[in-house]
């Protein structure tokens, strides 16, 4: 585990070795930690009374975003979301979370998050520069900002999303093939788990929101109203995603099923051609003679390419009908 202990006021932002030293400096302090399996947080759990569970949510991937109050801070649980390329197939993204932990309390943060999650940084310029803003409006006010940090993000995530949509639609409209229902059904996959993301998420800054948090400050409370709008705009979005895919999958649908049937139709017409044409070929194949009642054809000099001309014309017949029809 990693631990940066910050403490922000008007002058600027001063980095500290020891946390019990950035609690007592003037201004809000800030302390993020790096966390993974197996790291230790006494020191957190400790100095801020931090509970082992709320911990454990953290590290655990499949909690799902959530507020809890506690006697002295509230806990806040929110996901960052990113896209990869899928292992299992040569095409479509996968949509990965990895979950952050915040603890506000009087005066102060703690934030815990993996080690290669950027958008928590207490040294990044940009909280360097508002540092004053942040000394300001306090501690509840920076967690706003690392939560709008997260669900900024869920925005590029909704723009590579659309991409792969447009991406499909064209092919979908162009020349549908079998793997585009595949990558069409991994887009809906992707945006099912972001919806579970995004959904608890916008539940849980709405509590932030509505004045129920003593750590939240009433003349903050708008901030957190701001976040909860995007996360509403961001599930709005992911509905209206999912029902272009699943429009896209229909018009695949409906191009798979008519090009079915125009094979179909193609055989028919051939079929219904050869009816006539087999028949005659069945009646004259039987080779009845010898006897008044026997076809009298059979002698003919000219029967078989009389035969074969009436059998030519009657294809050509059907065939200039068909295509009268529009079925050719």
């Amino acid at each position: 585990m990693t631990l940066q202990a910050v403490a922000y006021t008007t002058d600027g932002v001063e980095e500290y070795d020891d946390v019990g030293a950035a609690i007592d400096a003037p201004g809000e302090t800030w302390v993020h930690a790096t966390v993974d399996e197996g790291a230790d947080l006494e020191t957190i759990e400790g100095r801020f009374g931090v509970h082992p569970l709320a911990i454990e949510d953290v590290l655990d991937e499949h909690t799902r975003p959530k507020v809890e109050e506690y006697e002295d801070h509230t806990f806040v649980l929110l996901k960052t979301t990113r896209l990869s390329q899928r292992d299992d197939v040569a095409f479509g993204k996968e949509v990965h979370t990895r979950s952050v932990g915040l603890f506000i309390g009087d005066g102060w943060l703690v934030t815990l998050a993996p080690p290669e999650l950027e958008l928590v940084d207490p040294t990044a310029p940009a909280w360097v520069r508002n540092s004053g803003r942040i000394a300001n409006r306090g501690a509840d006010f920076l967690a706003y900002r690392v939560l709008d940090a997260i669900v900024d993000d869920y925005f590029d995530v909704l723009d590579e999303i659309e991409d792969d949509i447009e991406s499909v639609e064209e092919r979908v409209l162009g020349h549908p093939q079998p793997e585009i229902l595949e990558e069409l059904n991994g887009v809906r996959r992707d945006l099912l788990a972001f919806r579970k993301v995004t959904w608890p998420a916008r539940e849980a800054v709405g509590a932030l929101s509505r004045g129920d948090i003593p750590q939240v400050a009433e003349a903050n409370e708008k901030y957190f109203r701001d976040v909860y709008d995007h996360l509403v705009q961001v599930v709005d979005l992911i509905e209206t995603y999912r029902d272009l895919t699943g429009g896209s999958r229909d018009i695949y649908l409906n191009a798979v099923s008519q090009s079915t049937n125009d094979v179909m139709k193609t055989l028919t017409v051939v079929a219904t051609i050869f009816i006539p044409l087999t028949f005659v070929v069945g009646v004259y194949g039987m080779n009845f003679a010898g006897t008044e009642l026997s076809m009298p054809e059979l002698g003919w000099r000219y029967a078989y390419p009389a035969t074969m001309l009436g059998m030519t014309l009657v294809a050509a017949l059907m065939i200039a009908h068909f295509r009268r029809q529009g079925w050719l």
